[in-house]
């Protein structure tokens, strides 16, 4: 099938893209609320991780789990659910701050100590993805990393996690997608990465170009939140 040009799909992006409320950009309350008319806008948008394909309903996500071969795990309350997936998670780029040494993520964002810096890290649009509930929880904080692990907890969805080594092993689909999200959240807000992500985030990039999919919602991201993630940006300038 043929597809636009990436040209074609940024200028209609611009033209189609709804007002959105400018809060959005400064906590992840109204982040979350943000992103479904976003994800309205992708062809077939699916979860990050596993690919199940999403229903969008106002603000609300659904996650066919049978369409993508999803078998749950261990949690099945939460596998049913779509959750927001910080793919650098908050603690992360949070821990060293202040507000999160005097009481955790819940300091950080609300309270006399509440932290403004932290709440726009925490409600960036470009580190935010929908995914499968129980995924979201399994990985919780781990780090992402490739050791070439046999993918068998989740049914089809080929998502690894190692709770006795407190990491996960992203499926190749989302593999460009993790990468060029670390950069930006790190390159953003000087986030310092190990020697080891680095390099593990900027082959993933290279080796896992963007799908049309990723090129247009940094496009419909820009276009809300006033910024682009300028690693998608270059990579999706040089598929043209």
């Amino acid at each position: 099938m043929h597809r636009p040009a990436a040209g074609i799909l940024t200028a209609l992006a611009l033209l189609t893209m709804p007002a959105l409320p400018a809060q959005a950009l400064n906590n992840f309350n109204a982040a979350k609320r943000a992103l479904p008319a976003i994800y309205q806008q992708l062809d077939a948008p699916a979860t990050i991780y596993c690919g199940c394909p999403l229903t969008i309903e106002g603000r609300r996500f659904t996650a066919d789990l049978r369409a993508c071969g999803y078998q749950v795990r261990k949690q099945p309350k939460r596998a049913a659910r779509v959750e927001i997936e910080h793919v650098m998670p908050a603690w992360e780029f949070g821990h060293q701050l202040g507000c999160w040494q005097k009481g955790g993520r819940r300091q950080c964002t609300s309270g006399k100590n509440s932290d403004a810096a932290f709440k726009e890290m925490e409600g960036d649009l470009h580190n935010l993805f929908p995914a499968v509930g129980e995924v979201n929880g399994d990985r919780g904080n781990f780090q992402f990393t490739d050791w070439n692990g046999t993918p068998t907890q989740y049914g089809k969805c080929e998502m690894v996690v190692d709770f006795k080594a407190k990491q996960a092993q992203p499926p190749k689909r989302s593999r460009g997608i993790i990468a060029r999200a670390y950069l930006y959240m790190a390159d953003k807000y000087g986030i310092r990465l190990s020697r080891a992500q680095a390099r593990l985030y900027a082959a993933w990039n290279r080796m896992y170009p963007p799908t049309a999919n990723e090129c247009r919602r940094n496009v419909l991201i820009t276009a809300v939140q006033g910024n682009d993630n300028p690693f998608v940006t270059a990579a999706c300038t040089l598929q043209k």
